[in-house]
C-alpha cells in the first residue's frame, strides 16, 4: 500500500457519486499513526458526491480493531461499524468548522480520505477498552466505592489522640 492509494483527486471528478472501496490493516496504521489503534482489519466503501458547490463523503467503514484489555491486559477484537457523512464546501480559505464540514478551496486538489477514516475509527474506539468478557462482570463501576481519607485529617485526628504514654512524659519537663 502506497500513502497515495487514499488520495482522491477531486478535481477530476464529475459532477455525481463516486465510490470508492479499501480494505486495509496493520500497514495502514503505521502510515496514519498508531497513537489510536496500533493494527485492525477494515473495508471501507466511500461515496464522493460531487455537487457545484460542495462534495458529499460518504464513509462506511467496518471491521474490527485489535485492542488490549485495560483490565487483564488481553487482547481482543473489537469490532466497528461506522457510517459518517462530511461536507467539503468550496469557500475562500481551508478550514474546518466543524466534524462535519470542512471548507476546501476550488484549487484543492486531492482529498486524503485516509486521513478521514483514520480519525473515523480512533473517535470510535472507546477509551475503556474492556475484554467482552468483563461486560458482564457483577461489579459495575457505579458500585465501587472508593475509601479515601485526607493526610490531613489523618494528621488532625493524631493530634486530637495523644498517646498516653507521651503525655506523661510532657509532665516531667
Amino acid at each position: 500500500m502506497k500513502g497515495e492509494d487514499f488520495k482522491v483527486n477531486v478535481i477530476g471528478l464529475s459532477q455525481k457519486a463516486h465510490p470508492f472501496d479499501y480494505e486495509f490493516g496493520q500497514e495502514f496504521f503505521e502510515k496514519y499513526g498508531k497513537a489510536l489503534l496500533e493494527n485492525g482489519h477494515f473495508k471501507a466503501r466511500i461515496t464522493l458526491n460531487k455537487r457545484e458547490t460542495m462534495i458529499e463523503a460518504n464513509f462506511h467503514i467496518q471491521g474490527t480493531a485489535n485492542l488490549i484489555c485495560d483490565r487483564s491486559l488481553e487482547p481482543f477484537e473489537y469490532p466497528l461499524n461506522i457510517d459518517r457523512r462530511i461536507l467539503f464546501k468550496y469557500g475562500q480559505e481551508e478550514k474546518e468548522l466543524s466534524d462535519e464540514i470542512v471548507l476546501i478551496t476550488r484549487e484543492h486538489v486531492s482529498l486524503d480520505l485516509g486521513q478521514y477514516m483514520y480519525e473515523l475509527i480512533g473517535v470510535n474506539i472507546p477509551m475503556k477498552r474492556l475484554h467482552p468478557k468483563f461486560q458482564d462482570d457483577d461489579l459495575k463501576e457505579s458500585e465501587i466505592q472508593l475509601v479515601y481519607s485526607s493526610p490531613i485529617e489523618e494528621t488532625e485526628k493524631e493530634e486530637d489522640a495523644i498517646d498516653p504514654r507521651w503525655e506523661k512524659l510532657k509532665k516531667l519537663k
